[in-house]
């Protein structure tokens, strides 16, 4: 799949990382006009749910399923299926689940968008979360530095067919270098001020898409902002 050409106002996904339905359909509602996709992560699908999914994308908005499925092949293969039925745009999985469980996500997301007639979804595999530095992986016996790691997991990703990773704005760079336009990225850690809550590797939206990020994943530098339309504008102007 051909990396996408994106226009500076396509790049943001806002995290909607809140505990109830309802005030995610607000957060879509207030700033849809202005961010064309949104992110489900497990806080929020535990209350909204598939059909919670299919609302978002009534709105007429792109879902970003950031479930990061990670199990025995066969489970996040029919897990695959189930993100397509559903009606997400791009979805994740765990490059660190292995080469034969990235292999059959691939092949059976495309199989099954196939069958449906459905737009198939990107499918994002996250390398290193952004809270992890290399203290914290030595502490679960990964001695490699964390760009290592990553570069390590992507080229199993690149051999298993899956369409774009999720890494932090330190590692794009060398990603790019590497791997050229061969995948989508999708870069989480993105903070436009000097906040990093509990980020370890983070880098600023000019600096993340500069270097070659083609999302940038940001939720509390907005939801928390007094003039949260004005920050989504400032962001823009920022990467155009």
């Amino acid at each position: 799949m051909e990396r996408p050409k994106l226009k500076p106002e396509e790049r943001i996904i806002l995290a909607l990382d809140f505990p109830e339905h309802e005030i995610a359909i607000n957060w879509v509602e207030k700033l849809k006009s202005r961010i064309k996709t949104f992110k489900v992560g497990p806080i929020l699908f535990l209350n909204s749910g598939s059909e919670g999914l299919k609302e978002f994308s009534n709105l007429g908005v792109d879902v970003f399923l950031d479930l990061k499925f990670h199990d025995i092949p066969s489970t996040v293969e029919k897990t695959a299926q189930q993100s397509v039925r559903f009606g997400a745009n791009m979805f994740t999985i765990h490059t660190l689940g292995g080469y034969e469980m990235m292999k059959r996500v691939s092949e059976a997301t495309k199989e099954e968008a196939e069958k449906l007639s459905y737009p198939k979804p990107l499918v994002l595999g996250v390398t290193i979360l952004t809270s992890h530095d290399k203290e914290s992986l030595e502490q679960i016996g990964i001695s490699t530095s964390t760009q290592d790691t990553v570069m390590n997991l992507a080229t199993l990703a690149e051999k298993a067919n899956v369409d774009g990773l999720v890494c932090s704005g330190v590692e794009v760079e060398a990603l790019r270098k590497e791997f050229g336009d061969r995948f989508t990225l999708v870069v989480p850690g993105i903070r436009p001020g000097t906040a990093t809550h509990d980020q370890k590797r983070v880098t600023t939206p000019a600096e993340a898409v500069s270097k070659g990020a083609d999302y940038l994943v940001i939720g509390r530098a907005i939801t928390e902002a007094d003039n949260p339309e004005e920050v989504v504008d400032e962001i823009v102007e920022s990467i155009s």
